[in-house]
């Protein structure tokens, strides 16, 4: 490896921005294109329910090809991985701009989905070899930061972008940052040696049927669509889940660390990323419907009262980051997550007439908790496997955020299809957020315990 122990400065420092501009463009792109749709669907003369694959199409894409984006960078080394991600997002970023038709939009999306997946497979293994191990929680907190400032600049630059002109605009400005991630990351970005092991097609295709089937499935769950094809879709998901899990087991490096997964830090991390990502994208569905169906706000009080989340997730998560260098991930996380826990419920019981510091206030606290969580459990998910398998186990990393985020938008999907009353529906599902948040409150203190190998 060339990166024995992390990079010199201030070679550090360029690979980060490589990577900043690399993983920024990903996340201002998820945002950008939500606020949008109404807006594209109206252009195009296309309906609301099939505006949505416009988010669909990039979401499974990104999905079914983590794990297997992550294995092959293993094999051919992080740093050709991210770029090629970075190429080929740029790209189809400009041909969503030139797109004149749902079809040829969604096309361009799906291989944007592709490009993003490149990108987040192997980031954080790139920081795990970018930063000193003693430094690796500081790094993990650098990089929660540029996803929560990037995910709090979407309202405002969507806005912003769309009173100056067309919505093609908002795919464009991923052109110019693609060009300097790819510039920047020649040099600065670290070498590592490729491990001898051949890439495994075989468990790349059962990766990416298993997760688009239990993703199609969890989507139909959520929108009503017919119980038999729901089923079948999650049975098929099943089976061929188990099949890929049985295959990975006779792997001598296999693409979904099964092995890794017997170490209970690694298992328990995976777990309260997953409920911790759940009961985040659940509140982010539900929100903007509670505050402007239930409390009659504007869409731009909208935009404003859900800024201090993710501004209070990058103020929280560098500083996470350095604390998790001292102190047990367990504890970190277990008290953020009691915040995230606590603002939730403070969300889902605000008061009949909240001032706009009332709502301020309480999303601000569900940030902080979330912030707190994240760059620990990055830090000991990533740090807690051998070096030479930092790509699979950022690949479960990466998964594990998209997972959650899928079923919490799904589970808000159902609720609203459940509940009467248009009112209850956000209560409700910010009720559920606040389960999951309990949940991950429990699984990430059980890595306290003396058999959990904490560090």
């Amino acid at each position: 490896m060339d990166a024995g122990d992390g990079l010199p400065v201030p070679r550090r420092h360029w690979a980060v921005a490589a990577m900043a501009f690399g993983l920024s463009m990903t996340v201002l792109n998820g945002s950008l294109a939500n606020i949008a749709l109404p807006v594209i669907a109206r252009d195009l003369d296309t309906t609301a329910a099939r505006s949505i694959w416009i988010v669909n199409a990039f979401q499974i894409a990104v999905m079914v090809s983590l794990l297997p984006l992550s294995s092959l960078g293993d094999v051919l080394g992080y740093r050709r991985v991210f770029r090629a991600g970075v190429v080929v997002f740029t790209l189809a970023s400009l041909i969503c701009a030139l797109s004149d038709s749902l079809t040829m939009l969604v096309i361009a999306r799906t291989v944007q989905g592709l490009g993003a997946a490149g990108i987040m497979s192997v980031n954080p293994a790139l920081i795990r070899f970018t930063y000193p191990r003693a430094a690796l929680g500081h790094g993990m907190g650098i990089n929660a930061l540029i996803v929560a400032t990037s995910a709090a600049l979407g309202p405002t630059a969507a806005a912003a972008i769309l009173a100056l002109g067309p919505w093609q605009w908002l795919f464009a400005i991923a052109v110019p940052m693609g060009v300097v991630s790819f510039a920047l990351s020649a040099r600065a970005l670290p070498v590592t040696e490729p491990t001898p092991h051949p890439f495994d097609l075989p468990s790349a295709l059962l990766s990416a049927l298993s997760f688009g089937l239990l993703i199609g499935g969890i989507d139909g769950i959520g929108h009503g669509h017919g119980a038999l094809v729901v089923t079948a879709e999650l049975a098929l998901a099943v089976i061929l889940g188990t099949v890929f899990v049985v295959r990975q087991k006779a792997l001598p490096a296999p693409m979904l660390p099964v092995d890794i997964f017997r170490r209970p830090v690694f298992s328990l991390s995976v777990v309260s990323s997953v409920c911790s990502f759940t009961a985040q994208g659940a509140a982010f569905v539900a929100l903007p419907f509670y505050l402007q169906d239930v409390l009659g706000l504007t869409q731009v009080d909208t935009g404003l009262l859900m800024t201090p989340w993710p501004v209070a997730v990058g103020v929280m998560a560098p500083l996470a980051g350095r604390l998790s260098d001292r102190y047990p991930a367990g504890l970190l996380g277990g008290l953020g997550l009691t915040l995230l826990c606590a603002g939730l419920l403070l969300m889902a019981f605000l008061p009949p007439q909240p001032s706009h510091i009332d709502i301020a206030w309480r999303m601000a606290i569900c940030g902080a908790g979330f912030g707190l969580f994240q760059s620990p459990n990055n830090r000991i998910l990533i740090g807690s496997v051998p070096r030479e398998r930092s790509g699979a186990a950022g690949g479960v990393l990466s998964t594990a955020r998209v997972m959650g985020q899928t079923l919490g938008a799904a589970l808000v999907a159902l609720v609203f299809g459940l509940v009467v009353t248009q009112a209850a529906g956000p209560t409700v599902a910010l009720l559920i957020s606040a389960g999951f948040a309990g949940v991950a409150v429990f699984t990430s203190t059980m890595r306290l315990a003396r058999f959990s190998g904490d560090v």
